[in-house]
């Protein structure tokens, strides 16, 4: 008899024990990512903040088409004083009458090239200080890198690359000297090429991962100064430009494209403007592209702890993606290969 009870007391200690096992492990379970959350939050740098851009001064090189052309009209539609710079005065001409007539404010322009510092330089000292800086030019020739031509590679990492750092090197000093302005930006346009390589654009794709390298580092340069800089990486986007590079570009870029798909150059204004307003440092433009920026964040600062808890709990999957996306691209690239060995 006293045998069963002890069995009894044991059998009742065990599922006793298993039952507060249960409730730790219940109890365990959502503790472990607050606890990540939690970490997140104090950690995560630089902080949150918000770039006004109502009454302040926007100045976007590239600005005369594309994407340029939609930020200045949509900083302009939202009261900021605006100052474009691009090569050609005709096109920048046509860019303040369009902008003009879409929203009632005229804007200043200036002509010069980006690869010519002297001339940059010129241009933004007579715009006067810059709160929000868009360096926003860029040229590409889609084509293997066999086909290109010295002089072609050079164009496109001086106007994309070196052009980028004439633009913030003129701006920076009156842009860190300013005083009781609140919050400044730096944007620089990418690319997702500018996050992963694609066939016929190893020049493009090169200047554009090189902005990346750019940013990272700028921004703890300028941290201290309250300035905040912004990558903004679209996806092919229906510009003058895009129209006349798929006229020539190799079938296989534009298999490997497609996988993305395009935006329009408002959409994508739109996109940018959310994110430099909200000063995050990368900001892409679509649900492709988010995905991509999770793969590709790499040492990429973050300033919400939301969007790191994210990337850090999908790492690996978001990987397993991307090396799918790979094996479609490849497979892509040998079928294109096999036609043309025909």
């Amino acid at each position: 008899m006293e045998l069963t009870e002890l069995h009894i007391a044991e059998s009742f200690f065990t599922r006793s024990m298993a039952a507060i096992d249960s409730l730790f492990l219940l109890f365990l379970i959502p503790l472990i990512p607050l606890s990540l959350l939690a970490i997140l939050a104090l950690i995560v740098r630089p902080r949150p903040i918000k770039i006004p851009i109502k009454s302040r001064h926007v100045f976007i090189t590239g600005g005369s088409s594309g994407i340029g052309l939609a930020l200045a009209q949509r900083a302009a539609s939202e009261g900021a004083r605006v100052s474009i710079l691009a090569r050609s005065a005709g096109k920048l001409e046509e860019a303040k009458k369009s902008i003009q007539l879409a929203t009632g404010v005229e804007v200043a322009t200036f002509s010069a090239d980006v690869r010519d510092y002297d001339a940059v330089s010129k241009a933004i000292d007579e715009s006067g200080p810059i709160d929000v800086l868009v360096v926003n030019q860029g040229v590409f020739t889609a084509t293997e890198l066999v086909e290109h031509s010295p002089e072609d590679v050079k164009f496109t990492i001086d106007v994309n690359l070196v052009g980028s750092f004439n633009v913030i090197k003129a701006a920076l000093p009156a842009m860190k000297a300013r005083k009781d302005r609140g919050p400044a930006s730096i944007t620089l346009v990418s690319s997702q090429a500018g996050q992963v390589g694609i066939y016929g654009y190893t020049a493009y794709s090169a200047s554009k991962f090189g902005l990346q390298g750019l940013a990272q580092a700028l921004q703890q340069e300028v941290i201290a100064d309250d300035i905040h800089v912004t990558l903004i990486f679209p996806p092919d986007t229906d510009t003058p430009g895009f129209e006349e590079e798929q006229k020539s570009r190799p079938e296989v870029t534009s298999i490997i494209a497609a996988s993305s798909g395009s935006m329009k150059t408002e959409e994508v204004a739109r996109k940018a403007m959310d994110g430099i307003k909200a000063g995050n440092f990368t900001v892409s433009c679509n649900f492709e592209g988010f995905l991509l920026s999770l793969a590709t964040t790499g040492m990429s600062p973050q300033r919400s702890c939301w969007l790191a808890f994210l990337e850090v709990i999908t790492a690996g999957p978001i990987r397993l993606v991307a090396l799918f996306f790979q094996w479609d691209w490849y497979k892509a690239i040998e079928k294109w290969s096999k036609t043309k060995t025909k």
